[in-house]
């Protein structure tokens, strides 16, 4: 995913930023309001993270500034204020989710990961897809039965594939999630990632749709007897 953290703090933000990024995300930080604007409307983001006290403004306008927009991007608050009133104004402002500083940083990982199924349609994150089986939270994938290790640029595009299953995803998305701001994009290197990638979960596992992108072509298959079907919770 390619993610915003708006964050004024700068130890904060490395900490979280480093977390975040060793997930496999790219992650843009910015330490005011005026910058996030900014970078909202020249980035389409997949989370933003959110500190609601900026040496400009209110983190909690900027939130409700995107619900009244439209805007639908999933939001984390990342704040000191811990009452219950300030968690429950955050949420009716629109906000996913809220934690409270200080906080663990495994904690965010996971429920930035959580926020990410959500939106992508799928909250289960074990999935089946043809001789693959993947945790998306645990981060471990095996073909065949078979553990396969995959970079976390490999993981960032696979998240991009599995979030939108069956439809075509534009090589400029895959570009946004892989570089933050100041990272050199090489012309060659989407195609270079996904054909290692393609090495690893097969040959017909990724589809190249020419000027357009890329396609899991990967079928859904059922789960074992006792356990979830693929993108079902169990109850």
């Amino acid at each position: 995913m390619r993610v915003l953290l708006i964050e004024d703090e700068p130890r904060l933000a490395e900490a979280v930023r480093e977390q975040v990024a060793a997930a496999g995300h790219a992650v843009d930080v910015v330490g005011r309001l005026d910058d996030a604007e900014a970078a909202l409307r020249a980035v389409d983001y997949d989370l933003v993270l959110l500190d609601l006290h900026l040496p400009d403004g209110l983190g909690l306008d900027l939130l409700r500034t995107l619900r009244r927009a439209g805007d639908t991007r999933p939001v984390i608050i990342l704040t000191a204020r811990d009452q219950v009133s300030d968690r429950i104004a955050g949420l009716n402002a629109g906000a996913d989710d809220y934690l409270v500083k200080p906080f663990d940083l495994d904690e965010l990982s996971a429920r930035v990961a959580a926020v990410a199924r959500r939106y992508g349609g799928n909250p289960n994150p074990l999935m089946r897809l043809g001789p693959l089986e993947i945790d998306r939270a645990a981060r471990r994938l095996t073909r065949d039965g078979q553990e396969v290790a995959l970079t976390r640029r490999e993981w960032a595009i696979l998240e991009q594939l599995l979030q939108r299953p069956g439809a075509v995803v534009p090589k400029e998305r895959i570009e946004e999630t892989l570089y933050a701001f100041g990272s050199e994009i090489e012309s060659n290197s989407v195609e270079v990632h996904v054909s290692r990638l393609r090495k690893k979960l097969g040959r017909d596992a990724i589809r190249t749709q020419r000027g357009l992108g890329y396609q899991l072509a990967l079928e859904p298959r059922d789960a074992p007897p006792g356990q979830p079907a693929p993108g079902t919770a169990s109850r």
